[in-house]
Parts: C-alpha cells; sequence; structure tokens
C-alpha cells in the first residue's frame, strides 16, 4: 500500500511522491519446521475439503480431495526425515 504525497514545493503539474507506507518485509527461507506445519495444515484443509464436498453430495470432488491429501503429509514427512529438521526438546 502506497501513500501519494504531494511535496509543499511542488508546482500543481508535478506528480505526486510516491512513498511505502510500511517498509516491505525481507523475503526469508522458511525453516523446515515452517514448511512441514504448512504442509501438514495443507493436508487437513484437503481432508476437510473432501467432507465438505461429500455431504454437498459432490462424489467425484470428494473423491479427488480425499486422495490428494495424503501427498502433503508425504511430503511432510520428506521435510521431518531431513538433517536440519530441528527437534523439539
Amino acid at each position: 500500500m502506497y501513500v501519494y504525497a504531494a511535496r509543499r514545493d511542488a508546482q500543481a503539474f508535478e506528480p505526486a511522491v510516491v512513498r511505502p507506507l510500511h517498509p516491505r518485509p525481507r523475503q526469508t527461507q522458511p525453516s523446515l519446521r515452517e514448511e512441514h506445519a504448512r504442509m501438514l495444515t495443507i493436508a487437513a484443509a484437503r481432508r476437510l475439503r473432501a467432507t465438505e464436498r461429500a455431504s454437498a453430495s459432490r462424489i467425484e470432488d470428494a473423491d479427488y480431495w480425499k486422495e490428494v491429501a495424503p501427498f502433503a503429509v508425504a511430503r511432510a514427512v520428506v521435510l521431518r526425515a531431513q538433517p536440519g529438521f530441528a527437534r523439539l526438546p
């Protein structure tokens, strides 16, 4: 989000100066633990979506979401097996 602020000494025909309201956050690589938690959240959302579709009598959609949920869990397992994964005390 940007704020358009005109300079006090600027004339009417000069464009406004664009300043960001907040500094942009630095893009950092997520930790293995964060990525693991994100994969488990995705798997849970897919399972929930499968039950919602089944209750709405959309069996084809429910079957799809039921089939793809284990893939996110499998990716989470692979992340957990990596040597850089921090163990909880």
